[in-house]
């Protein structure tokens, strides 16, 4: 059930992005630290980069405020057991690692390596308390456990490679912002019917800074979020995945995270098996992703931004009846409306 102290979180986050933003986008112009147009970006004029500082500190402090006041809570209303307080401070921790990351990437460069090999231990270490995929849903065999040490490379490919899918859809104004706020309500929605309300708090936040972000990251953008706040959403995001979802021992629930962020999961799939087909790097930026296919189609910068929001909140919604929510068919009902209202609008539009 939604308490007051997820809406606080929400509205506490958003407040400070909205305030903390063009802070951090003035910084940015008196230091320089601006990310340059030309060869596969669509930005005409110089843009700040640093926007990620805004959403991780928007989370940050809406989280410390919640908890400060009340602590951790669980499903009674009662402080958390251990084990799950170090399953929540290890997807709060690992998010500032992914976060400083990606920081040092938008500040002085990384290469793809050292990025990979450092978000691996971050991963690793969030495995270590807690953070871990239990099971997993294998066609024909269904539920499996997953024994011992195994746990671990499936667990850090998982909060790795989200954090870099959601990297990789921020290429249009306000994508991967709006992505990320809209699989994170859906996350808070699932969390809170599935009992899980300290993974739905952590949500909430990260939800508030998405969606407070947009106020400056829409078409036409202010100032971007850089790999800084790609890395933080990406892998938050999955974290709760983990700890407020595939925790429970249900065909359903081990799917939930992977259905409701399939929009980002699939593109990242599609582009690295097409890079491979053709004797390419994974790691070499091409114009291979949706919204490039869809730009080239010929659709506006804003409408193929907003075919991807309602792509998203349709498999959010297809989630969210699939987690057995008595209301969820009427979310999946109405948000395919949606999509087929804007797919319709794209074919006469290619007409």
């Amino acid at each position: 059930m939604l308490q007051p102290y997820h809406l606080l979180a929400f509205i506490l986050s958003a407040i400070v992005v909205l305030i903390t933003t063009p802070i951090v986008k003035r910084i940015g112009l008196h230091s320089g630290r601006v990310d340059l147009p030309g060869g596969r970006k669509v930005h005409q004029q110089p843009m700040v980069r640093l926007g990620g500082v805004s959403i991780f500190l928007g989370t940050l402090v809406a989280l410390l405020t919640v908890w400060a006041s009340g602590g951790f809570i669980d499903a009674a209303g009662d402080a958390l057991d251990p084990v799950a307080e170090y399953e929540i401070w290890g997807v709060t921790i690992g998010g500032l690692v992914f976060f400083l990351i990606g920081l040092l990437d938008d500040l002085f460069g990384l290469s793809a390596i050292s990025r990979l090999v450092m978000q691996s231990v971050a991963a690793g270490l969030a495995w270590k308390v807690g953070v871990d995929i239990e099971f997993l849903t294998i066609p024909f065999f269904g539920l499996v456990q997953l024994p011992g040490l195994l746990s671990l490379p499936v667990t850090v490919v998982w909060l790795v490679g989200m954090a870099n899918a959601i990297n990789w859809i921020d290429g249009l104004d306000g994508l991967a912002a709006g992505v990320s706020g809209i699989a994170a309500v859906v996350m808070l929605v699932v969390s809170l019917f599935m009992n899980q309300p300290a993974a739905a708090l952590v949500a909430a936040a990260l939800a508030g800074g998405a969606l407070g972000f947009l106020r400056y990251n829409f078409n036409p953008a202010q100032i971007f979020m850089g790999d800084g706040g790609a890395y933080y959403m990406g892998f938050t995001l999955a974290g709760v995945g983990v700890i407020g979802l595939v925790k429970g021992v249900t065909t359903a629930a081990v799917l939930l995270p992977y259905l409701i962020l399939a929009v980002p999961i699939l593109d990242m799939s599609a582009v690295i098996l097409l890079r491979m087909r053709q004797g390419l790097s994974p790691f070499v930026a091409d114009k291979r992703h949706l919204h490039h296919r869809l730009l080239q189609a010929g659709f506006s910068h804003r409408f193929t931004v907003l075919f991807i929001y309602a792509l998203t909140l349709w498999v959010g919604s297809l989630a969210l009846a699939f987690s057995g929510m008595p209301s969820g068919i009427v979310y999946a009902l109405g948000s395919t409306a949606l999509l087929s209202y804007t797919g319709w609008r794209a074919l006469r539009h290619a007409r």
